[in-house]
């Protein structure tokens, strides 16, 4: 399956991809991928957009329409799109740091507007590309380059910050659960409003070292322990419970999606 995702999906001359060794990131493409491949979507009506970061690079790889932005704008960037060309599947793939430091006005406010596009969060919980700075979802107490006497900061919850926002789909996966996530995604892209999924990313390089975390297969196996969903999360005692992370869909709702009201108001100037 993987190889004929490849062959379908992937610019061949830009491969092999440069992420680090145990990188989390290729996984979650695949993911992307295999949700997209699922949902039988025009290669030639979607697009991918991405920011600058180790994640960010992905778009590079597939061979769609796809646009690589600054820093902290892809969502920006993928707002205009949608607005030009509302008939368009757009898809943005951003790291922790890009969406939510220097892109963080661009995801609440994309959020509050509900507009159409889908976003898939790589939280691998630190800068990896540019040194391994401390990002804002960096845990209380670890460290990194800017951190070497740990984090004093409280980390935002991603998902969380969107849904307080207003997206109306929100939802948190990880690596190592990979048909739940690509569910999840799959589900994000066919919702019609402002989607977001969060996923638990892997980077043995900078976090892993920087935290004494072990290493990539250290870091799968405790996704794999602590990772659960909120139904299996319902039939364990409290006790049970403790220190687990819950993953899954967290709010799916209705509301007024942008472009379709933007819309509205052309039609009836347009009559006037």
């Amino acid at each position: 399956m993987a190889s004929k995702l490849i062959e379908k999906y992937f610019r061949y001359e830009h491969l092999p991809q440069i992420w680090c060794q145990g990188c989390g990131n290729g996984i979650i493409l695949r993911d992307v991928v295999k949700a997209i491949d699922d949902l039988g979507l025009d290669v030639d009506k979607t697009v991918i957009v991405s920011g600058i970061g180790c994640s960010s690079r992905a778009a590079g790889y597939l061979n769609f329409l796809t646009l690589h932005t600054t820093h902290g704008r892809a969502v920006a960037f993928a707002t205009g799109i949608k607005m030009a060309r509302p008939e368009l599947n757009v898809i943005v793939l951003a790291g922790d740091g890009d969406l939510s430091a220097i892109g963080g006005n661009h995801l609440i406010h994309a959020a509050r507007r509900n507009i159409n596009i889908t976003v898939i969060a790589f939280n691998n919980n630190i800068y990896g590309m540019t040194g391994g700075q401390y990002s804002p979802t960096t845990p209380t107490g670890d460290y990194g380059t800017t951190a070497p006497y740990g984090n004093i900061d409280r980390p935002f919850d991603i998902a969380l910050l969107a849904k307080g926002a207003g997206a109306t789909y929100v939802a948190k996966g990880d690596c190592f659960h990979v048909v739940q996530t690509t569910k999840l995604i799959r589900d994000g892209i066919k919702h019609n409003g402002f989607s977001i999924i969060e996923v638990a990313d892997v980077c043995p390089t900078y976090y892993g070292r920087k935290n004494k975390k072990g290493n990539a297969v250290d870091m799968m196996t405790y996704q794999k322990e602590n990772m659960i969903s909120a139904e299996a999360a319902l039939a364990m005692s409290e006790e049970e419970r403790k220190g687990k992370i819950i993953v899954g869909k967290i709010c799916e709702n209705d509301y007024p999606e942008l472009t379709e009201e933007y819309q509205k108001i052309i039609d009836r100037v347009m009559v006037k």
